[in-house]
């Protein structure tokens, strides 16, 4: 009897200690670590809902750039990290690329981190430099038609989330480009302004600028309906692309084995902070959605955005690294 007591009572200690745990995180601060160079899409989107989210539970939530291979050295550190909530990850739609990239990832992709929720969803958009003779998508792809492989379109490099989208394009179109990488999607957007290259596809923050000062002009952008920021730009279907439904997300990940409780916590924290007037003025004001996922609606369109990246690698030119 006192042996069987001792251990209920240890139990009960444990699970005590647990729920202790889920209620005080945050006790500490929470990093944040993203795996690309500060200035990106995906540093600045995660800087303003760190913002929101150290407003929100009187934490600090400190950002903590790790670039390199791809966003992969950074994503391999939070996959190692403990999995107590002190340690996410943040990225986008690239997530879904890698294992269609490398041939060995440093992590496994499946199990080694939680999808904790997704925000401000960015259309991706083609581009073309103001004084462009295509005024249109349509316009742009009977040229590619005509003469496959001369149209050029840049990207921050092989394997990236334009150049996968380009790939996209090109496979629900029958149109055939030639691709132009860079260092940097930044790179890029100046090689189309200097007519370089004849267009690049970017997600809508990046080129938002550019298309404000009236030096790029806008033929499609994906998602299911035209953006308040941009009314007079159609969407893929409107421009007669039915089958290319590509939305760049900013979300975070934690390591496996992290508390649920915590999972939740962050997940309504998430959810709280986009439905605020300010998140959703800043997601609109930088062209893309305001709005969010939980972490099984995350992991249910990850796993189906990695089939669909896989089916276009497989359709593609593209080699593993």
């Amino acid at each position: 009897m006192t042996k069987t007591f001792s251990l209920l009572a240890a139990g009960l200690l444990l699970a005590c200690a647990g729920a202790s745990q889920a209620e005080t995180w945050p006790a500490r601060p929470v990093k944040i670590i993203v795996p690309y160079a500060p200035g990106g899409a995906v540093d600045v989107v995660t800087r303003k809902m760190a913002a929101k989210l150290q407003e929100q539970t009187g934490q600090s939530f400190i950002v903590d750039n790790r670039p390199g291979a791809t966003g992969t050295i950074g994503v391999s550190t939070a996959a190692r990290s403990a999995p107590d909530g002190y340690t996410l990850v943040a990225n986008d739609t690239t997530f879904a690329l890698l294992p269609h990239i490398f041939k060995k990832l440093p992590f496994d992709h499946d199990k080694d981190l939680e999808p904790v929720g997704a925000f401000v969803f960015a259309p991706m958009a083609v581009a073309v430099r103001a004084e462009s003779p295509y005024k249109t998508l349509d316009e742009m792809l009977r040229a590619a038609k005509a003469e496959p492989n001369k149209l050029t379109y840049g990207t921050g490099g092989p394997g990236t989330m334009p150049h996968f989208a380009s790939e996209a394009l090109g496979i629900a179109t029958g149109a055939r480009f030639l691709h132009v990488p860079f260092k940097g999607a930044g790179e890029a957007t100046q090689a189309l302004l200097t007519a370089t290259i004849d267009y690049q596809i970017a997600s809508t923050p990046g080129v938002i600028g550019p298309v404000k000062g009236n030096r790029v002009r806008l033929l499609a952008i994906s998602g299911d309906k035209r953006l308040p920021a941009l009314p007079q730009v159609p969407t893929f279907a409107e421009a007669g692309v039915k089958d290319f439904s590509v939305v760049n997300f900013t979300g975070l990940w934690a390591p496996k084995g992290t508390p649920h409780e915590v999972i939740e916590r962050l997940q309504k924290e998430i959810a709280t902070a986009m439905a605020t007037a300010d998140m959703k003025a800043y997601a609109e004001g930088i062209a893309a959605e305001p709005g969010h996922w939980d972490a099984p609606t995350f992991a249910r369109n990850l796993k189906e955005r990695t089939a669909y990246w896989g089916k276009i690698a497989a359709n593609s030119a593209f080699e593993k690294q």
